[in-house]
């Protein structure tokens, strides 16, 4: 059974390390049966998350087809940016607005309850972005998903990627290859489209 797995980036700069380890890790969801597809957020612009706009106009639309996207997947890639040893803003924005979808055509719906999620992560500095994706693990449980314990973080990531756009250091290769294989393996024997 081949699995649907979207791969997010969560940055949207067109230098980002972070876009080029998720292009690295399609690259290497390609060599399977996947069936993979890259979201990117600069395809659905939200406003800063704010109750009173949601009380007064109700969820953007980018937020409904955003929870659609998701929720229509057995399994999620984030690529997370580190700023500030936090998560970015644009991916939390996107994240909180999502999470705030509750019918889809009149149907309820919770997007990241059952997904099963995977992290990366880039960095020019040498933790390569571990301390964002402790917080992006904590918020994807909080939503219901099935955060895989594997990650992958890129430390120097300015250096990282040779001019094909593979990772030039082996640990981080290996630990991207164990991500996606651990990301389709619990994709597959937890389904949520069996």
């Amino acid at each position: 059974m081949s699995a649907n797995i979207l791969v997010l980036p969560g940055s949207i700069r067109a230098g980002s390390h972070n876009r080029r380890l998720a292009a690295e890790a399609m690259r290497m969801l390609s060599l399977t049966d996947a069936v993979v597809t890259r979201l990117d957020l600069s395809d659905y612009p939200l406003p800063i998350y704010d109750g009173d706009l949601e009380t007064d106009g109700g969820v953007p639309q980018n937020a409904v087809l955003l929870a659609q996207r998701i929720a229509s997947q057995d399994g999620l890639l984030i690529v997370s940016p580190e700023y500030n040893n936090s998560i970015p803003p644009l991916l939390k924005n996107a994240i909180d607005w999502t999470s705030r979808v509750r019918k889809v055509q009149g149907r309820p719906i919770q997007p990241f309850k059952g997904l099963v999620v995977g992290l990366a992560s880039a960095s020019p500095g040498r933790f390569g972005g571990m301390r964002a994706l402790e917080t992006v693990r904590i918020v994807m449980r909080s939503l219901g998903a099935d955060v895989i314990t594997q990650q992958c973080s890129v430390p120097n990531a300015a250096s990282g990627f040779d001019e094909q756009g593979h990772l030039t250091d082996d640990i981080a290769r290996t630990n991207l290859e164990a991500v996606v294989d651990k990301l389709l393996d619990t994709t597959r024997s937890l389904s949520r489209h069996a």
